[in-house]
């Protein structure tokens, strides 16, 4: 009896000429492929794969099956997806985790895509510990992860600027800026009204350090608000300045709401990653996540 799974394993080994690949490819341990493929071997009466210290070698008959089956197989894995895809889809209730400084300018964008979506805001370590536990479908991150039971694809980069409000005249800050007197900069940066989302002001503590070389900054935070996104709609109705991510602070700045004032490349940028439990049934869909993503940090 012919078994597909075994010829989908063939395809992939031959394709990556590595048992170890190959199982990373298809979501399974690597003695399930080599299980797999001996298999398939007893079952055509051939060896398909000469074993070499790095990987594998096809013999002259795997080429002969590979000819002979790939445009099948191509086939009908083009149809699997396509029924998987529309399955998915029919009022599939999907779980999304993610911060709740980052749901309104990347989170949202997937209410377009899903008509059923629970999102749950924690922070990184708790995500990956839901998805991990099969308890969430997907999770947005800003670190990585990396675990046999999860896949994680990096969809962009944001980094953190400071912003503050229009009605700020912020030439003289420009200026030192310009000609790089770090500690006029501090000064002027001090004597502002500030903002945050945190009262232990990681955020800031962090720009800080990378840009200032100083683990703690001297300014006072005069308003706590505990949402980023919130924290910049007010802040664009007031006097004030704050560090926020960039791609918080763009459609603000795009909007002409608020100012951009500092994007120091002193600062890194922190990557954005999709992450989620391996599973069959989400292929499709974290693909089509990891699309809608990509395209908000271009």
């Amino acid at each position: 009896m012919v078994n597909l799974e075994w010829y989908r394993t063939f395809k992939s080994v031959y394709k990556n000429g590595n048992f170890s690949l190959a199982a990373k490819e298809l979501f399974i341990s690597q003695p399930a492929v080599s299980q797999q493929i001996a298999m398939l071997e007893a079952h055509v009466g051939y060896t398909l794969f000469n074993r070499k210290s790095k990987g594998v070698e096809p013999t002259e008959y795997a080429k002969l099956l590979n000819n002979l089956i790939i445009e099948a197989l191509d086939r009908l894995e083009n149809v699997e997806n396509g029924f998987r895809a529309k399955a998915f889809n029919a009022n599939r209730l999907i779980t999304v985790g993610i911060s709740k400084h980052l749901f309104s300018s990347i989170g949202s964008a997937l209410i377009s895509q899903y008509d059923n979506i629970d999102f749950s805001f924690n922070e990184n370590q708790v995500l990956f510990e839901l998805v991990d536990a099969k308890k969430l479908d997907f999770a947005i991150v800003t670190k990585r992860f990396d675990t046999f039971d999860t896949i994680q694809k990096k969809v962009g980069e944001m980094k953190q600027v400071i912003v503050g409000s229009n009605n700020i005249d912020a030439s003289e800050l420009k200026l030192k800026i310009k000609t790089k007197v770090f500690s006029s900069i501090e000064q002027w940066l001090n004597n502002q009204k500030w903002y945050s989302h945190d009262a232990g002001i990681p955020h800031i503590k962090l720009f800080w350090l990378h840009v200032f070389n100083k683990k703690r900054p001297t300014m006072i935070s005069n308003y706590i608000i505990p949402s980023e996104y919130e924290m910049l709609g007010v802040l664009a109705k007031n006097t004030g300045v704050a560090v926020v991510w960039d791609i918080n602070a763009k459609c603000f700045i795009e909007e002409k709401r608020i100012q951009l004032l500092w994007n120091s490349k002193q600062m890194p940028s922190t990557e954005v990653f999709l992450l989620s439990g391996k599973n069959d049934n989400f292929n499709t869909a974290f693909q089509e996540i990891e699309a809608v993503l990509r395209t908000i940090f271009e």
